[in-house]
């Protein structure tokens, strides 16, 4: 005679296979990863001949000067002092400077899967110098200055943006744009030359062309930085160390804009160096190195524009698998419970094979996700599923009633997931009010159930009294 498992036993095996499937979903948690990866690698590609994400500054003013630096040398064992003339250079922010930005941005695809936001900046600026009033609290004179080989230096990250087209116009005449010498040791920009011997207030017109992909940063320098940006992306995400002017951000459908206004007093910096400032990167993730000045203590954090693509797949599929265990838990329960309450008898077997039907869901929709975009995706991967663990009920609980209890409960879970990889933000209340539900439900249905009570099967014969047996 068969002796059936006792409910608290039915419930430690079901556990114990829905542990197991742990070890598929983080096999699966790392495809996804993997794909990411690979996604990542190929929009590299992608934009490889193009530009990286561009980070852009204002012009800077460098002027030589000469200085007499104290050598001591070693001679016939006495010590010689000598006075040694040298060049240096001297950097100048801008007093204040404009930039009007518009960004056209674009999507450059590679076969059917991957694609990258790449954008074509048209920058316009305006930028006035003024010789600093203080030269000597730097130790150096205005005599010192060789005002006649001045350099107006604009940095920016990744010069194969720039088109043929920038301009430089000072005091109203043109000069010449080179390539090269911007302000890091990379020599990453464009500079021209300029005869600064009148030492008056200047003012600098520019404008060019510049190519990129993903992001563009603004790293403001000089006394007050006003930037401007318009572009016809709808999906914009501001970060860095400056976010735009609350009441200047409005994005529509048709696209945004924005401005900042940055003071140098945010900046925590001068506007003279002698040392060269490097030009922050950005590292591709919303964060950025900062500018390296004569010491790291130097600092200054950009302004940042992501164009954020509006349907990050490898994300969202992402997160979906985090929420795998809980369509195994809700799924597992209602079989127990027809096994426990309904009298259904549901193998580990069962449960396991159930288990990775719903571990497959999340491997459709990544692969259909990358042909067909989460949306029809997500339906095609959820029907295919819904139809399986309901089909396969029918046939475990032995009643297609039964089965269309456990396919509506899948068809409310998927819909209810959907709705939180919408709602990040409510996501957390709304699956701790779901759990809540569910257990109160469980508490409910098996108030009444001994959960070490061992119960003959249906088709075991029962003993005869005590009694009745002795008589016999």
């Amino acid at each position: 005679m068969k002796r059936e498992r006792s409910p608290g036993l039915k419930l430690l095996f079901a556990a114990l296979v829905g542990a197991a499937l742990i070890i598929p979903l983080i096999m699966v948690y790392a495809l996804v990863s993997d794909r990411q990866h690979q996604a990542r690698i190929a929009q590299n590609s992608i934009v490889a001949g193009w530009a990286g994400a561009q980070v852009i500054a204002g012009p800077v003013m460098v002027i030589p000067y000469t200085a007499e630096r104290i050598s001591n040398e070693e001679i016939d064992g006495r010590t010689v002092t000598r006075r040694v003339e040298t060049r240096e250079m001297l950097f100048i922010s801008a007093d204040t400077q404009r930039f009007d930005t518009v960004i056209n941005p674009d999507i450059k695809t590679r076969g059917k899967i991957y694609q990258s936001v790449i954008y074509d900046i048209g920058m316009e600026g305006l930028a006035r110098f003024k010789m600093p009033a203080d030269l000597d609290r730097y130790g150096v004179t205005q005599e010192q200055l060789l005002l006649d080989e001045a350099e107006i230096r604009f940095p920016i990250s990744d010069p194969r943006g720039l088109q043929t087209d920038a301009q430089l116009i000072v005091d109203g005449a043109p000069i010449e744009l080179r390539p090269g010498m911007g302000t890091g040791s990379s020599d990453s920009g464009i500079h021209a030359f300029f005869d600064w011997s009148s030492a008056e207030d200047v003012e600098l017109e520019f404008s060019y062309t510049l190519r990129g992909s993903s992001t563009v940063s603004m790293a403001p320098s000089g006394n007050e930085t006003n930037w401007n940006v318009r572009s016809d992306w709808p999906h914009p995400s501001f970060s860095g160390g400056f976010l735009p002017t609350e009441d200047t951000v409005e994005i529509a459908d048709a696209g945004f804009e924005a401005s900042w206004s940055i003071s140098n007093l945010a900046l925590g910096q001068s506007l003279v160096s002698k040392g060269m400032r490097q030009l922050p990167i950005d590292d591709q993730s919303g964060g950025y190195s900062d500018y390296v000045g004569e010491s790291s203590a130097t600092e200054s954090p950009m302004a940042t524009i992501r164009l954020v693509e509006p349907v990050d797949l490898y994300s969202r599929v992402d997160r979906s698998v985090k929420y795998g265990f809980l369509f195994i838990g809700f799924t597992f329960l209602a079989f127990l419970m027809f096994d426990i309450v309904g009298g259904a008898r549901v193998s580990a077997a069962e449960y396991l094979l159930s288990g990775v039907g719903l571990v497959l869901f999340f491997v459709m929709l990544l692969a259909f996700s990358e042909l067909v975009g989460f949306a029809i995706a997500y339906l095609i991967a959820s029907a295919a599923i819904i139809g399986l663990i309901t089909a396969y009920s029918a046939a475990v609980l032995g009643s297609w009633r039964r089965a269309v209890v456990i396919g509506g409960m899948l068809i409310g879970l998927y819909a209810l997931l959907y709705v939180l990889l919408n709602l990040e933000a409510w996501s957390l209340m709304i699956g701790s009010i779901l759990l809540f539900v569910a257990l109160a439900g469980v508490m409910y249905a098996t108030r009444q159930i001994d959960w070490s009570n061992v119960n003959n099967s249906d088709d075991e014969e029962p003993e005869p009294p005590v009694e009745e047996a002795a008589r016999t």
